[in-house]
């Protein structure tokens, strides 16, 4: 991978370009960033010492890699404006929510693209991406996609009639999971402990029991299992879990955030 260029310069182009600097995948030299505004330009400049520019087209001209990291509702002009500049040897990758490759592809035409569904925590390095190839990607582009990626965390590939679901689980979910931890840290400041403290000891909870799920090779299932002694403490946390059917709401939550996103999607 020679030079990458960014058309955006939000929170994830952000997260992007510190995850590539610090492993080394570009050197900054060949790295490129537009946005529209001068403040915006300008900071980036001096926190990640890049190429920078107010013009979209440059980005093209200049990059084996273009990232496409803008909101969804200016996806389509932003293609309209650098579709002269796109050529058949360079790999788009577009990070818009509830964009698909096909729309892409309509403007474009027959170029390699990739489209990413990242998620906020690639801030600190704990991202979780899910890839989808276009119609004209390649596996050689795909090992790129999965380079850049896994520099802010985990990346995997799927279909793109599954992208809604991703975006309902990985996409979204950090707000639920955020949303867990609040309530038991709340949950035990109400018993009498310090807030802070109990959101130290659920956030620290949840980290671990993640990298259990992940790193153990051990069902979720099986794990209940090895932290509940019968007639013990965890044990009545579970029945009261089962008994207010969390199950329930987590499958509701997820199956109406899934069909939002597919609302989104056609529109």
């Amino acid at each position: 991978m020679n030079k990458i260029g960014f058309i955006g310069g939000g929170k994830m182009a952000c997260a992007i370009l510190k995850g590539i600097i610090n492993s080394s995948v570009f050197e900054n030299k060949n790295i490129f960033v537009s946005a529209k505004s001068e403040n915006t330009i300008n900071n980036i400049r001096n926190t990640f010492n890049v190429n920078t520019t107010l013009d979209n087209k440059n980005i093209v001209k200049d990059s084996d890699i273009v990232v496409l990291a803008v909101k969804p509702f200016i996806l389509k002009d932003i293609l309209n404006e650098i579709k002269p500049y796109v050529n058949k040897n360079q790999l788009i990758i577009s990070i818009a929510a509830g964009i698909s490759t096909k729309t892409i592809e309509d403007i474009l035409g027959e170029i390699p693209i990739i489209r990413v569904m990242p998620n906020t925590p690639s801030v600190v390095n704990e991202g979780m991406s899910v890839i989808v190839k276009g119609r004209y990607a390649e596996d050689y582009h795909l090992k790129k996609a999965y380079k850049i990626f896994n520099s802010i965390g985990k990346t995997l590939e799927t279909e793109e009639k599954f992208i809604d679901i991703v975006t309902a689980i990985s996409g979204s979910g950090p707000s639920f999971y955020y949303y867990v931890i609040n309530e038991i840290a709340k949950a035990g400041e109400k018993l009498g402990m310090d807030y802070e403290t109990c959101l130290k000891l659920s956030a620290q909870t949840a980290l671990g029991a993640a990298k259990m799920v992940l790193e153990s090779g051990t069902n979720p299932e099986q794990l209940i299992k090895n932290v509940t002694t019968k007639g013990g403490c965890t044990e009545v946390g579970n029945k009261i879990l089962e008994k207010n059917n969390l199950s329930t709401i987590l499958f509701d939550t997820i199956e109406k955030t899934a069909q939002k996103a597919y609302e989104l999607g056609k529109n």
